[in-house]
């Protein structure tokens, strides 16, 4: 491994550390209230609070929650220039040739965008597949002055069919699974 590659590696594992910190203090602090996905659809059914659904296209047209507002906060890379490529090649080798997963990018109009659909005093839940966008868009919201965030532990990975309505062709838990892992069912 060279000297360039570790230092971006060390550099990945010390902003994922830094932001694990910020998200359980906007948790531990009440900024960001929990809900596991039972609790949300019950939410959503009963108190008839909006779904904001923050994953991207690749994942949301294979399942979404019936009634949901998807504002991606990563939507996939399509572009092809270098640097894209080179990320492309290393999320290849590092496991998007199994898991399907595709080069991400940063929607910089995520925020303008849900400041277009909700209020800053509306009572959002939001999610993702797995948990980790959904957390990064609450801090966003909460930084932005959304005082009313839940966030979906586990993300709709860890849903039941029971917990949420779905629409789409395949159960909520599955929508973040590609590659040759869903051409082999796995």
């Amino acid at each position: 491994m060279q000297a360039g590659e570790e230092d971006f590696e060390l550099k990945q594992m010390r902003d994922m550390a830094a932001a694990k910190k910020r998200w359980d203090a906007m948790i531990r602090e009440g900024k960001v209230k929990i809900l596991t996905p039972r609790e949300a659809g019950y939410a959503i059914q009963l108190s008839n609070k909006p779904l904001l659904d923050v994953r991207p296209s690749s994942e949301r047209e294979k399942a979404w929650v019936k009634g949901s507002t998807w504002v991606p906060i990563f939507e996939v890379d399509n572009k092809f220039d270098v640097g894209t490529l080179s990320r492309k090649a290393t999320n290849f080798v590092m496991g998007g040739w199994w898991s399907g997963v595709p080069t991400l990018s940063y929607d910089s109009q995520f925020l303008s965008k849900v400041e277009e659909k909700f209020p800053k005093d509306a009572e959002l839940i939001v999610t993702c597949q797995k948990g980790l966008r959904s957390l990064a868009a609450c801090e966003l919201l909460c930084n932005a002055g959304y005082k009313n965030l839940f966030w979906v532990q586990g993300g709709l990975e860890a849903a039941e069919e029971e917990d949420l309505a779905r629409e789409g062709t395949q159960p909520l838990k599955f929508a973040g699974i590609g590659g040759l892992s869903e051409f082999l069912g796995v």
